[in-house]
C-alpha cells in the first residue's frame, strides 16, 4: 500500500467511503461479501477491503493490543 495513493487517507472526497466515517475502522462502506483473511469469519469485507489486505475490525484490534486479545 503506498500512503500517498488517495485510498489511503480520508479526505473530503472520500471520507464517506468509510463504513464508521470518523471512526477507528478503516473498513469500507458497501456489501459485506468476504470472509475476514485471519478469523475467516464470514461476510466480514466488501470487495475494496479486500483489494487493500485489511482484516475485520475484531482481528485488527486484537493485533493492535485493543480488549486484552493477544494476537
Amino acid at each position: 500500500m503506498n500512503p500517498f495513493d488517495e485510498d489511503f487517507y480520508p479526505n473530503e472526497d472520500n471520507r464517506w467511503d468509510f463504513r464508521d466515517p470518523g471512526g477507528r475502522s478503516a473498513l469500507r462502506a458497501g456489501k459485506r461479501k468476504h470472509p475476514c483473511p485471519t478469523c475467516g469469519r464470514e461476510n466480514m469485507l466488501t470487495d475494496k477491503d479486500v483489494r487493500l489486505g485489511y482484516q475485520c475490525d475484531r482481528c485488527a484490534d486484537a493485533l493492535e493490543g485493543r480488549f486484552g486479545c493477544e494476537y
